[in-house]
């Protein structure tokens, strides 16, 4: 949780006697059973936050993975820990994707999942605090890569005649709704293009899909795990995990959920539904 709110909280309690409300989250995982055993699998900025939760659960699964991301130190920490591979790479620069993913797929013997990641929010507040620089910063890394790095993907699996492929999109409960910031337009522009794509790519056996979580607890939302958990805009009253987000990745890779393609799975207990900004 952000300084900001823990004043804001500080504040309300002062002045209006309203205690200050604290949660943590009692969440059950699925005991690994080698849902993915032998699945080989690309993760965009995998060396935190949800990424990086995704890869642990992938390597618990069975699977070989690769992450990705524009820190190489920071990679080769998180690789390490998971006893996984790991490639730089700042999805930004669209004309080195496709040199990427051919290094990609030679490290991992083939690969038979790209799980589209990386991406940024700026927190603007209001169109009117976005600037062109904020705005190209967002659709760049948010649509612009996770669009070119699909597409180099789809070239690969075409051109190496794949019989089975799987794209995961990571977008958000902000694609869902209107929106007038950068990061919930280039997620609404994601969930187009996963259905988009899967209608092209589903009888030449790749499945497209996407998570859409809510806020998760990230260096990025400034909601530590181990922390105070409490918000009242959720249904259930608190921010989620990204170890249980992580869960509804792994179905979707896996082949228990070979049923599944061009699904975008809101990860907010349904708050899409019901939604008042």
């Amino acid at each position: 949780m952000s300084f900001k709110q823990y004043v804001k909280r500080g504040l309300v309690y002062i002045f209006r006697g309203q205690p200050i409300n604290y949660m943590t989250a009692n969440v059950t995982y699925l005991s690994p059973n080698y849902r993915l055993k032998d699945k080989k699998i690309l993760i965009t900025g995998g060396a935190r936050g949800l990424g990086y939760a995704m890869a642990k659960k992938f390597k618990s699964e069975g699977a070989d993975v690769l992450i990705s991301g524009r820190n190489e130190e920071k990679l080769k920490q998180k690789a390490g820990e998971l006893n996984c591979h790991f490639l730089k790479m700042d999805v930004q620069s669209v004309e080195h994707i496709k040199s990427f993913l051919e290094c990609a797929d030679e490290m991992l013997g083939g690969i038979d999942c790209l799980v589209n990641n990386a991406g940024i929010s700026l927190h603007e507040g209001s169109i009117l605090n976005v600037t062109p620089e904020q705005f190209d910063n967002q659709i760049n890394t948010n649509f612009r890569g996770s669009y070119f790095m699909a597409q180099q993907f789809i070239e690969m699996f075409e051109k190496k005649k794949s019989k089975e492929g799987n794209i995961l999109f990571v977008s958000s409960e902000r694609g869902t709704f209107a929106d007038d910031l950068p990061y919930g337009l280039t997620k609404a522009a994601v969930n187009s293009l996963v259905k988009g794509l899967s209608h092209i790519m589903i009888k030449k056996g790749m499945r497209v899909n996407a998570i859409a979580p809510g806020v998760t607890t990230s260096d990025m939302t400034g909601f530590k795990a181990d922390g105070n958990l409490y918000v009242d805009w959720n249904a259930n009253n608190r921010v989620y995990l990204p170890e249980e987000v992580a869960e509804v990745a792994c179905f979707l890779l896996s082949d228990a959920s070979k049923c599944l393609s061009g699904q975008i799975l809101e990860c907010n207990e349904g708050k899409s539904i019901n939604y008042k900004r």
